[in-house]
């Protein structure tokens, strides 16, 4: 009797669950910052532009990064990339835990975004290798892709235990016995996987493709977070003409950076597609929500993660399940099924109203998140089995790109979107002779409005307060339009 040696055997299968570690990590990573925000606030007195560096330089360098960790992986291998980021990543998180300033805490998130570049592509590379059999590395990716959902349920609960009875920085001691196991299990379990013909790391390749994604993802996080202006757009625009210049290198090179030729296959652009249209989806409806929940329903931030666990949910529902109906119905049908599903909850975060609306808006984002988990598995299934097996790394790193410029834009779009219909809705409600500095605060933003109302007389700032909530709301609603 034959034996399908495509087929993975147990060693592969546990070797998965140690690959789960780092994806469960980013993700609780990503959510106990936002908890510990006030006291990190209280101690290190951050200004604005700081406190936006904390949050932001993590996801900068990640993005930044992505392309050339993917490729790397595939130069030096992939699980020994694995594990110099998980060491890296696990000593960055101890100097972040303990800075003593700002600025620290800015350089160390930097860190910490390099290393946890190398971890997503390393991860999803190693498992297109370790699981040859299509419908075997389905399940797989969606195993991986719910560790992620998993991790972000857990995030706001082990984040808000933690900031219970230890300071701010214990949220960042979370990743050190995650990647202490990690480091001594990937030897025994993972196997090692390079590119033999990879040939050497053209650096500037490396230089061009930072100078691409960075330029434009802070654009867009500027374009979101102030609305149009010249400095964002022009960044932009220098990020997509350098881009040109990465594509035109990437096609002369015998060994290029980024396997451009990838993009000429239908199958790939359409996953591409499918996964920067489900990080727009999510991405900017997340961040109003957030806003929603604490500033127009008034949930504390842990009561207000608690009613983000219902959507992540969701998602790990979308994301195990869609490998198992894709044995029945066509992978295309399962995408267009998940997209009609979140449809149907943005028509239903159109319906959210400023009182008593944090039901019907959870419920929606409860659909939203379903609709995109069957995309988000069956898109990255197809862009890793469309590559070459020595290309995985550098597939894997599309991949992740691609919802990382997503989540990016959907924060541009959506937030500008939402940002656009408070100012209109709420510029009749500020009070006359308010201070200019006041003035504008309230006129910018629900946070504002919230500051400015607690300094008023009690009447005047009740009325302001509900103005600026019923305005947010319209915004709201226009973003799920």
């Amino acid at each position: 009797m034959d034996i399908d040696e495509s087929r993975a055997s147990r060693r592969e299968w546990v070797g998965l669950a140690v690959l789960a570690l780092p994806t469960l990590l980013l993700a609780l990573d990503l959510n106990v910052l936002y908890l510990a925000l006030p006291r990190l606030s209280a101690d290190l007195a951050p200004d604005a532009a700081q406190l936006l560096w904390i949050m932001d330089s993590y996801g900068f360098m990640i993005a930044g990064f992505l392309v050339t960790m993917g490729t790397l992986g595939d130069r030096i291998g992939r699980r020994r990339l694995l594990m110099i980021g998980a060491a890296a990543f696990g000593l960055a998180s101890i100097v972040a835990a303990y800075s003593n300033s700002a600025e620290m805490l800015i350089g160390t998130r930097a860190l910490l975004g390099v290393a946890g570049a190398t971890l997503m592509p390393s991860t999803l590379s190693l498992i297109s290798n370790m699981f040859r059999d299509p419908q075997q590395r389905t399940v797989a990716i969606g195993i991986w892709m719910s560790c992620f959902m998993i991790g972000s349920i857990l995030g706001p609960l082990i984040g808000g235990a933690l900031l219970e009875s230890f300071w701010w920085g214990s949220v960042f001691l979370l990743a050190v016995p995650v990647m202490a196991v990690l480091l001594i299990a990937a030897p025994v379990v993972l196997p090692e996987y390079r590119n033999p013909d990879a040939g050497r790391l053209d650096l500037v390749s490396v230089v061009l493709s930072l100078v691409t994604v960075l330029p434009v993802v802070w654009g867009l996080k500027e374009l979101a977070t102030d609305g149009f202006g010249v400095a964002p757009l022009l960044a932009m625009m220098v990020g997509l003409v350098v881009g040109a210049a990465f594509v035109r290198r990437q096609r002369r090179l015998a060994h290029p950076l980024l396997e451009v030729r990838l993009f000429a296959n239908r199958t790939v652009s359409a996953a591409l597609l499918i996964m920067l249209v489900g990080g727009i989806t999510i991405g900017g409806i997340a961040l109003l929500f957030a806003q929603y929940a604490q500033l127009v329903a008034g949930l504390p931030p842990l009561r207000a993660g608690l009613w983000m666990v219902p959507y992540a949910i969701a998602m790990l529902v979308g994301s195990t399940l869609a490998p198992l109906l894709v044995r029945r119905v066509a992978p295309g049908y399962v995408v267009a099924g998940g997209m009609t599903t979140a449809a149907v909850g943005y028509s239903l975060i159109v319906l959210v109203g400023s009182a008593g609306g944090l039901g019907l808006a959870v419920l929606g984002l409860v659909l939203v998140y379903l609709g995109f988990g069957p995309g988000a598995v069956l898109g990255t299934d197809l862009i890793i089995g469309a590559a070459p097996p020595q290309r995985a790394g550098s597939a894997s790193s599309i991949s992740e790109t691609s919802t990382e410029l997503g989540v990016a834009l959907g924060v541009a779009l959506l937030g500008s979107i939402g940002t656009v219909v408070y100012r209109s809705a709420v510029a009749d409600a500020i009070p006359v002779g308010l201070p200019g500095d006041a003035g504008e605060a309230a006129a910018e933003s629900l946070a504002g409005a919230t500051v400015v109302a607690d300094q008023l007389p009690a009447q005047t700032g009740a009325a302001l307060l509900e103005a600026a909530r019923v305005a947010f709301t319209s915004g709201f609603n226009a973003a799920g339009g």
